[in-house]
Parts: C-alpha cells; structure tokens; sequence
C-alpha cells in the first residue's frame, strides 16, 4: 500500500513538471510573437510612449497596408517566391545526386569527399565571404538574381547527409534487380530511389527553405537594387540613423510570417509525416 501511494505521488510530480515546463516554455516562445503583434497595431507615439505588452488604444489597421505599400513587399515576396522555387529544386537534385553517388558507388577518395564536407561545416560562413564575393564579383552574378539563386543551391552538407542516411536503409538489391532488367544508372537514381526518397526530400525541404527565406546576410551583400529584395531585407525600409519605426517593421514582421503560416496549415500532415520518416538513425 505505501509503495502504490509513493508511486501515485512520483507520478503525479512528474506530470506536473511535464505540463508546467511544457507551458514555461511555450509562454516564452509565444512571448515575442504576441508583443511583435499588439506592437504592429499601435501607432508611433503609442509606441514610444507605452510598454511594448500594453493593448493599444486604437488598433491602426492601417499600418499593415502602409508596411506593405512602403517596403514594397508584393515585390519582395514575389523575389522570395522565384528564388525559393529554384533553390530548392536544385539543392534537392544536386544533393541527392551526390549522395546517391557517394552511397553507392565505392571508389577511392570517397571516405575523403565525406570527410571534406564535413570539414566544410565547420568553417565559418562569414569568414569565406571574401573569397566568395571575389568569385561572384568576377563571374557577374552580384546585383542579379539568377547569380544569388546559383550561390544559394550551392552544395548543403546537411541535405548530403540526410540524403545518405535515408539511403542506407534502402536495399542494394533493389539496384541490381534494376541493372539485371537492362536500367541505367540515371534510371534508377529516377524511377527507384529518388521516390523512396520523398521522407527526406520532405525534410530537406523544410531545412532549406527556413533558412533561404529567412536569410539576410546575403541577400543584403548581393542584391543591392531594391527591384531585387527579398523578404528578410525589404523590412529594413524602416531601419535609419535617425531611428527605426518598430510598429511598422512589427506589421511588416507579421505579414512575412503569413505565407509560411498558410503553407504549415495545408501541408502540416505532410510535413509531420516527412520530419518522422526522415530522422533516420546515423
């Protein structure tokens, strides 16, 4: 009888901690969300003269118009749209193609390519940007989109991997039964695994296209015409020496975090679905 009540009081301690570091947690995540919207509704002397979680008194729908016609967002969005549809079609194929190379053929210096994108993950990005700014410099790509899609879809060491790692678990037989039937190489790589791939390909997608929509640092280093801005940077309209008005880059904020919200709620099973097939075990 007493171990049964210690039991019932260590499960009872446990689930409390379960749900109350849940809900610790997910109130801190939310936290910035809630104040970036009650924010994107106030108006500039609202904003300066309240704290940043105190409801505003008129709620300025129009900030949200005023962001999107002054950043010109429907441009940026549309940028957004073009280099986010090549750059992971791209990155898909060159990176499965290489890890089906690297997984199934096996030739001297394979061990060795393995090992060199590892060592590439390791280098800092910032740290090769001159080096990469000379060749785009040189090859005409700066201050052009194509020249910005081609350095994005670069080779992704983590997709490489990914890729490999879901290959393991794909039989060999299945290649040679193909071969046996008179297939080619690139028949397989198409008709057989690239299918079997779609688990990963999911979760490739999902890694890449966060960190192409979200990033900054390039897009602002190479594309310097405001025809060519992309999303992340259109928001810094509202940045200057003078001051920055944070009502208007919260609206903006919100209305970026829109089209990836839309897309999480039509394809949030297959995206489930992806994220748990895809972690596979290296």
């Amino acid at each position: 009888m007493m171990l049964k009540k210690k039991y019932t009081a260590g499960a009872a301690i446990f689930t409390f901690g379960k749900y109350f570091s849940l809900a610790f947690f997910s109130f801190w995540t939310l936290l910035p969300l809630v104040s970036c919207l009650i924010t994107a509704f106030k108006n500039e002397a609202e904003y300066q003269s309240t704290s940043v979680m105190m409801l505003p008194h008129a709620w300025e729908l129009s900030n949200f118009f005023k962001a999107f016609a002054t950043a010109n967002m429907g441009r940026a969005f549309f940028n957004s749209t073009i280099v986010l549809i090549f750059v992971l079609a791209g990155s898909i194929l060159i990176s499965s193609q290489l890890a089906f190379v690297l997984n199934r053929f096996k030739f001297f210096g394979n061990s060795l390519i393995r090992r060199l994108f590892l060592f590439a993950t390791l280098l800092p990005g910032v740290a090769m940007q001159v080096s990469v700014y000379k060749i785009m410099g040189t090859l005409g790509f700066i201050n052009h989109l194509y020249g910005y899609i081609i350095m994005m879809m670069g080779t992704d060491v983590i997709t490489i991997y990914i890729f490999i790692q879901f290959m393991e678990n794909i039989p060999v037989s299945l290649d040679e039964s193909a071969i046996m039937d008179g297939a080619s190489y690139f028949t397989i790589y198409s008709r057989i695994i690239l299918p079997l791939l779609k688990p990963a390909i999911v979760t490739s997608l999902i890694l890449k296209g966060v960190s192409t929509y979200n990033e900054y640092y390039g897009a602002n280093l190479y594309l310097q015409s405001p025809k060519l801005r992309t999303v992340s940077i259109s928001l810094y309209t509202f940045t200057g020496p003078l001051g920055s008005r944070y009502n208007l880059i919260c609206a903006g904020v919100i209305i970026s975090l829109i089209p990836a919200f839309i897309v999480f709620i039509i394809c949030q099973k297959q995206i489930y679905s992806g994220i748990t097939a895809g972690a596979v075990k290296g």
